[in-house]
């Protein structure tokens, strides 16, 4: 999440409860490996040159969100020994002014991960290990691209869970979101997300996995699903897999300095494959039995699609498939296409499919993978075969 002034009251979309949620399907892997990274979070230290070659950088720029003049340290990320292992830890501090704030960051030096399933095991805190109780701290696990302007079109984010065990923007806590993106804009404020949420505390480890397949990101917490969103908010582009702690405002600290940490003790990212979340544990498992701390084969393996969780909507075998402009239908939003399906399409102006065009004219799209709801020529999941 990098942004500071978000307001869950202006969120534009509905909230999507837990208890309202429905599965799509439990999931199985793949029989292909399309790719996988995992990490057991074997490092010296923030400085270990490991770290950075398996492709993880410590945050250490200054900015959002947060605290407006915290600082990001990379000795804020340690690697304690829990349990007989290993794990990540970052570590948050404040004793209520901008200066003595310290925040921590962990993300993927690279932009690269799209459609999948995303599995970390996590440590959230409901208390710090020293100080006062009470600030608004907010624990992250989340995927991100760059925002390349106001309400840019292809912007794409998933927060797949912010525990705020003491509540902030207007809340009481503890309380956790999952929140899925399509825009935003920083000033005047306004947020185009989905989101769903949980009331109650989730001090201690927990598994967080997220399956982004086939137009759904399915949420889910230690096996349960706590959120299935859709349509526009399925990422548009490649993105960084993050972890941060930090403060959302300092209007809660009482005084003195408060310390607070959050723990990963491992994370499997599992290419275009749909892994229910007893399978991304067992298969994390199944890698640290063999000894095997890393391993990243995400750019190396095959290139397969994920496999469908529902049976989509198909052509007609009577009707012909679609070769060429002639014979191509036009682009719907709401129409579910398959990997190799053609549409005509001009693409909009500004992404919004019911704004005004962009003056270029029909192109010839091929789906690259099951989509829907993703615009040709904003998106990443449609090959442009040329204007019509």
């Amino acid at each position: 999440m990098l942004i500071d002034k978000r307001r869950l009251a202006l969120f534009a979309t509905a909230v999507v409860t837990a208890s309202g949620a429905v599965a799509l399907s439990s999931g199985t892997a793949s029989a292909a490996d399309c790719g996988y990274l995992f990490d057991d979070f074997h490092y010296a230290s923030s400085s270990d040159s490991s770290l950075t070659a398996h492709g993880w950088t410590p945050r250490t720029y200054a900015g959002g969100p947060g605290v407006p003049g915290a600082t990001w340290s990379a000795t804020s990320i340690t690697f304690p020994s829990s349990k007989g292992d290993q794990v990540m830890q970052l570590t948050a501090s404040t004793d209520g002014t901008s200066a003595g704030t310290n925040q921590a960051e962990l993300y993927s030096t690279q932009k690269r991960f799209l459609d999948g399933t995303y599995a970390s095991r996590i440590r959230f805190t409901d208390a710090p290990t020293g100080g006062t109780d009470g600030d608004h701290i907010n624990e992250t696990f989340f995927t991100i691209s760059p925002l390349n302007g106001d309400l840019d079109p292809t912007y794409s984010e998933l927060d797949i869970s912010e525990y705020l065990p003491n509540g902030g923007w207007g809340e009481t806590g503890p309380i956790n979101y999952q929140t899925s993106w399509y825009t935003y804009r920083n000033d005047p404020w306004y947020a185009d997300n989905v989101h769903s949420e949980e009331r109650q505390s989730f001090n201690g480890w927990h598994d967080l996995v997220v399956q982004v397949a086939n137009g759904h990101m399915i949420y889910f917490i230690d096996g349960v699903q706590v959120g299935d969103h859709s349509g526009k908010f399925y990422p548009r582009q490649t993105m960084t897999i993050n972890w941060n702690l930090w403060f959302i405002d300092t209007a809660a600290h009482t005084g003195g300095l408060s310390t607070y940490i959050e723990q990963v003790d491992w994370l499997l990212f599992a290419k275009n494959q749909v892994l229910s979340p007893s399978a991304a544990a067992s298969k994390a498992a199944a890698y640290r039995s063999s000894g095997n701390a890393f391993t990243d084969t995400v750019d190396s393996s095959g290139t397969c699609s994920t496999p469908p969780t529902t049976s989509p909507t198909t052509t007609s075998p009577t009707t012909p498939p679609a070769t060429n402009c002639s014979t191509a239908p036009e682009w719907a939003f709401s129409a579910v296409y398959t990997g190799g399906s053609l549409v005509k399409h001009e693409k909009s102006k500004y992404g919004d499919p019911s704004g005004p065009p962009s003056g270029q004219g029909k192109h010839l799209w091929k789906a690259r993978y099951w989509t829907q709801g993703s615009e040709p020529g904003w998106t990443q999941q449609w090959e442009d075969l040329g204007r019509c």
